[in-house]
């Protein structure tokens, strides 16, 4: 069982992004320390938030990460050039010593897609046509590609991963279709952080069967999933510490079309969030391992809360509940 965690680096217009993110260097140098196994970062353009963008940030966390993966969770693909892409994610993998995990999407919202000047239609075909580039070109030889979004001519990547292949791709989806197509591609599916426990188990109960089908093993897989985090001595002591600054974070989607954050929230509050006790909490990890998840990234950090806060978070799952999945 592999427990990680995913930065919310999103902030308040005019926050000093370098205090905050000399608070992130000390953050990870705690998760480090305390035995975490990975580190994620989030990625979108033109927030209500302000957002630093990902691959500088955790190219800045890499001395400061000792032996976690640390990658992105997600970076929106289709807004990107593969040639791009490739080169960047080499470099980072170089930098970190061969410890990135791609965690790519399809992005959902329209502004970040209608400033690119992309169709937001072609947003899977997009981010599937550019992976596939992104890996000929991992390969160090010469790649021709001609495809519905990109053309490519007998051009070389000048810097290759250290992983070989290429760094692993997890792909997040928020529906059946999206998630049954990562199946038969044999790529990890990234599940969200929003959605209840019978949706999460269901649908990789489902993931799981297709991924099968289309001949993938299971040997050494990963079976990864998001959720947000706060142990405390009870469920309403998790919520009194948190609940109004996560509510906030949750709260930033609803301008995205996402009124549910709004209307749903009470059965969202108690059958999405990992709040409580330890033993709450280890009951619920229990649970989820149980139908196959096994690297649980846990977001401990939302708008406004003070990092002490999320310092005391991630602290007391660290002593109280992750000795509990260690052999």
């Amino acid at each position: 069982m592999k427990f990680g965690i995913l930065l919310d680096h999103q902030y308040r217009s005019g926050d000093d992004i370098n205090r905050r993110t000399g608070e992130l260097v000390e953050f990870t140098q705690h998760i480090r320390d305390l035995g975490y196994d990975s580190l994620f970062g989030i990625h979108h353009y033109l927030s209500s938030l302000s957002t630093p963008q990902p691959l500088p940030l955790l190219s800045r966390l890499i001395d400061h990460s000792g032996t976690m993966q640390i990658g992105t969770g997600i970076l929106i693909l289709p807004l990107g050039h593969p040639v791009h892409w490739a080169e960047e994610i080499a470099t980072i993998d170089q930098m970190s010593g061969g410890r990135f995990v791609l965690g790519i999407g399809a992005g959902y919202r329209e502004d970040e897609f209608n400033s690119f000047g992309i169709d937001r239609r072609t947003r899977v075909s997009r981010m599937n046509e550019a992976l596939e580039c992104m890996q000929k070109l991992w390969t160090g030889e010469k790649v021709s590609h001609r495809g519905k979004h990109f053309e490519l001519r007998d051009v070389r990547c000048s810097v290759l991963p250290v992983q070989k292949p290429g760094p692993p791709v997890w792909i997040g989806a928020n529906g059946p279709i999206g998630i049954k197509r990562i199946a038969r591609q044999g790529h990890p599916w990234l599940a969200p952080s929003n959605v209840r426990r019978n949706w999460a188990v269901g649908n990789l109960a489902d993931y799981r069967a297709e991924r099968k089908a289309a001949g993938h093993g299971e040997e050494d897989a990963v079976f990864p999933i998001h959720r947000d985090l706060c142990v405390a001595d009870s469920f309403d002591d998790a919520y009194e510490i948190a609940g109004t600054a996560v509510r906030a974070s949750y709260g930033e989607y609803v301008q995205y079309g996402m009124d549910y954050f709004e209307t749903q929230w009470d059965g969202i509050k108690h059958k999405a969030l990992f709040f409580g006790s330890p033993d709450d909490i280890t009951a619920k990890i229990q649970d989820f391992a149980q139908a196959g998840y096994n690297h649980f990234v846990f977001r401990t950090q939302w708008l406004g809360l003070p990092i002490e806060r999320s310092f005391q978070i991630v602290e007391r799952f660290a002593r109280e509940v992750m000795p509990r999945f260690r052999k």
